[in-house]
């Protein structure tokens, strides 16, 4: 038989299995890829920082680092925003609102302000955590929604109150009330309804309407809006244990720290703003 191709290149001596260890040279575009890579790399250390020293670097004839273009971007960056930070500073909060441009700066520059120190509870777009946290985004407000009671709530904190009336009132009583709280807040609490809310004594903090009372942060019962959830049962564990109660097991817990000597007074004006733009805030 006619010795193959294969059998005519020469090998290396190695076989296994019957398959022969053969010196073919690369291919071609192989060989000119190797030498590129050499040259890139020459190319590179030329140019670029590379290679660690004892106690430095080689600079490169550019002497470019990643650091550096990050201290740069970080300087022009500032550089822009200075004129708008000092005008910021020099600014009420009811003119930065007035000004639609310095509002839209306002509200942007916070973003990093007001993921530090309340996105960890309220989240990042004000959404809330479902009977723990506040929603910030919508027009109800526990304590009021205007510039001075939202400054008010970030300098002082908030500590909520409610009495817990289980031992005040029986179970019946209780079920009475619960069931008034889920009617008054689609519209259609009975007179009975009434007044069970009124003999209980929560007209005191709620108001005769039901509407809430923003100076003791109590909750506006008529609007469908449920600070530790909508369900019978939510508002009955909120009726017997109520919020805050020491020594109370089950009570709702409604507390939020005040930011008055950890933030400068400019930054507080600037999360009043956001706070106050996130949820459509109060003008009066």
């Amino acid at each position: 038989m006619a010795e193959t191709n294969q059998n005519k290149v020469p090998d290396t001596g190695h076989e296994w299995d019957g398959i022969r260890e053969l010196t073919n040279p690369p291919p071609r575009w192989w060989n000119i890829a190797f030498i590129m890579s050499f040259v890139w790399l020459v190319a590179y250390i030329i140019i670029y920082p590379s290679i660690p020293l004892v106690n430095d670097y080689t600079k490169g004839v550019t002497g470019w680092t990643a650091l550096q273009e990050y201290k740069d971007a970080v300087a022009a960056n500032d550089a822009i925003r200075a004129p708008y930070i000092a005008k910021l500073e020099k600014m009420s909060a009811e003119e930065i609102l007035g000004d639609q441009e310095m509002k839209n700066f306002a509200n942007s520059y916070t973003n990093a302000l007001f993921g530090d120190r309340c996105a960890s509870c309220h989240g990042s777009n004000g959404q809330g955590v479902e009977k723990m946290f506040p929603v910030l985004n919508d027009d109800d407000w526990l304590y009021g929604g205007t510039l001075q009671d939202i400054t008010d709530t970030i300098v002082d904190g908030r500590v909520g109150f409610m009495s817990a009336f289980q031992g005040q009132l029986d179970e019946a009583e209780i079920g009475q009330l619960a069931d008034f709280v889920m009617n008054v807040s689609s519209g259609s609490a009975t007179q009975a309804g009434w007044d069970a809310y009124n003999n209980a004594g929560c007209s005191g903090c709620h108001g005769e309407d039901a509407k809430g009372n923003k100076w003791v942060g109590a909750a506006n019962l008529t609007d469908g809006i449920w600070r530790f959830g909508s369900s019978r049962d939510d508002v009955l564990k909120t009726i017997k244990f109520g919020v805050n109660q020491d020594g109370v097991k089950g009570t709702q817990s409604g507390v939020m720290p005040g930011f008055g000597e950890m933030l400068s007074a400019n930054d507080i004006k600037l999360l009043t703003i956001r706070v106050w733009s996130l949820g459509g805030g109060q003008t009066e």
